[in-house]
């Protein structure tokens, strides 16, 4: 590409990774692995910002969000995870729907719902919490349930993934979740979770999902005992999947927490979080978004990683319980004021949106304004 300068790398194996960038080229399996190898991390950072500021320019996506985890109470035993608690244990609790609809407030542009698998509830019960938030709050976007909820909801209630999937749309679900796969590699499939679906379920919900209007994001959990092969192999996957449906909103790593969970005793480092966000941003090229989640990566390293090819800071989240029951070393909630300010400090312009990615305000470096001129870039509507 003429015109653009080369920036100063100190990693050889991060030469072809720029020659293939400056062309318009895609990155394959080799560069993948190039990239979460690489010593120089700065050098990483420099082409994933420089990838992303061609399809974000400065701007940063954050919401005013909440997230509501109606029930812990779970028929599996993931074997990495805290949060939830079996049937009739004294851990377990359950919210009522007005419970559940007096976490939220007029002033949220989006509530993200995930619950354990709970053994006694009805389906309707899930349709009218859906419902039951349209109604009460109409400006709210919805974003509920993993593809492992939705295929329990299949199997329990003896329907199929489309009605289930119809249903929930019909009582005013916007969006699903990225959630519930945790890493695309059957080996760690069945070593850490052989209950949940797999990749091959995850896929064909949320092509399914695409296919009926329902758009969604997908995540990555990483730093637990995946190898790096396959987490390049993950991306990959990823990347296949949006050639195939374009649904995808944003790729989210998740930096496994540990808590007391036995499988590894520290969470990945801070250099490893940023390798891993970087080389996102560069494989996956067709994802409008790469999330830098605070609540796993804390503050300091997620604002970091908006100069390492992230463009989304997810949100104030409000109140949530998956993450800090493995001990997330994050604050329980950011107010949207220190949203800003995380994002302004990294150089950025922050944008607040909904679950669809729409602008509701466009803040600048410098103080807060109303955006109606501005327009979300084509690629976060287009996918």
């Amino acid at each position: 590409m003429a015109g653009v300068q080369d920036p100063l790398l100190n990693d050889a194996a991060l030469a072809p990774v720029w020659s293939k960038l400056r062309r318009g080229e895609r990155l394959d399996f080799a560069d993948g692995m190039a990239m979460l190898n690489t010593p120089d991390l700065p050098g990483l950072g420099l082409l994933a910002d420089w990838a992303n500021r061609r399809r974000n320019g400065d701007r940063v996506m954050f919401t005013f969000n909440r997230q509501l985890n109606p029930t812990n109470v779970c028929v599996y035993a993931c074997k990495f995870c805290e949060f939830a608690a079996k049937p009739k244990s004294p851990y377990g609790y359950e919210m009522s729907l007005e419970e559940s609809l007096a976490t939220l407030s007029d002033d949220l542009a989006e509530v993200h719902i995930v619950a354990g698998l709970h053994p006694d509830w009805p389906w309707e019960r899930y349709l009218e919490l859906i419902a039951g938030i349209r109604a009460r709050f109409p400006r709210i976007t919805i974003k509920a349930w993993t593809a492992v909820e939705i295929e329990y909801f299949a199997m329990k209630f003896k329907k199929t993934r489309r009605e289930v999937l119809q249903e929930l749309k019909d009582a005013g679900l916007d969006t699903l979740p990225g959630g519930g796969a945790e890493v695309f590699s059957e080996r760690v499939h069945k070593l850490l979770f052989p209950q949940k679906i797999g990749y091959p379920e995850w896929r064909e919900i949320h092509l399914l999902a695409h296919s009926m209007g329902i758009r969604s994001n997908v995540t990555l959990l990483y730093g637990h005992i995946e190898t790096l092969e396959e987490r390049v192999d993950h991306m990959l996957k990823v990347r296949a999947m949006q050639d195939e449906s374009g649904g995808f909103y944003a790729f989210i790593p998740l930096a496994f927490q540990p808590g007391m969970t036995g499988i590894t005793p520290l969470r990945a480092s801070a250099v490893d979080d940023l390798r891993t966000v970087a080389c996102a941003r560069l494989l996956i090229d067709n994802i409008p978004h790469v999330k830098a989640y605070w609540v796993m990566l804390g503050e300091e390293t997620a604002s970091v990683a908006l100069n390492y090819g992230a463009s989304d800071m997810d949100g104030t989240i409000g109140e949530e319980k998956i993450a800090h029951s493995a001990l997330a070393g994050s604050p329980v909630g950011l107010a949207r004021e220190r949203m800003v300010k995380l994002i302004r400090e990294a150089g950025k312009n922050p944008v607040e949106r909904d679950a669809h990615y729409r602008v509701i305000r466009e803040y600048g470096r410098t103080g807060p304004s109303a955006a109606p001129d501005y327009q979300v870039p084509a690629g976060a509507l287009a996918g």
